[in-house]
């Protein structure tokens, strides 16, 4: 059974998602000249919101865990990996970025899916991640195809 998303959880989550929509729209219909800031600003977003995600698995840790145990060692160490991808990712080709960006979001999702990826993680915190990770990806799928061959 799907746990129940806290109202406030869910508008906030689903506002989120505009910054991506909005961003990949524009980098498709905008006046060319616009085009490029919408695909920088589509990036940045990105590689703002996928460190988040990484602070999520911080934030368990401190309250979840107990410091100096395995677990916590381990949350710890992997909640900065996604701050770790989403810098550099900004360096790189935009194409390529957008890649490495869509590829940290799969591996977010599928570490927080894992036995001890989702320990301690609300139920209703994957009720809402997996829509919300779904239409990142289909966001950055479409910026991808914007770019491909640019």
């Amino acid at each position: 059974m799907r746990a129940s998303i806290p109202a406030l959880a869910l508008w906030l989550g689903l506002a989120g998602l505009l910054p991506f929509l909005a961003s990949a729209a524009a980098a498709w219909l905008a006046p060319v000249a616009w085009q490029a800031v919408a695909v920088r600003a589509f990036l940045g977003y990105s590689a703002v919101i996928l460190s988040f995600l990484g602070g999520v698995q911080w934030g368990v840790a401190m309250c979840r865990e107990r410091p100096g145990e395995a677990p916590f060692r381990r949350r710890m160490l992997l909640a900065m990996v996604p701050s770790l991808v989403a810098w550099p990712a900004l360096l790189l080709h935009p194409f390529t970025g957008a890649w490495v960006l869509a590829i940290g979001f799969v591996l977010v999702r599928l570490h927080e899916l894992s036995r001890e990826g989702g320990a301690r993680l609300p139920d209703w915190y994957h009720s809402l991640r997996m829509p919300l990770t779904l239409v990142v990806l289909a966001c950055h799928a479409l910026l991808i195809w914007r770019l491909w061959g640019s």
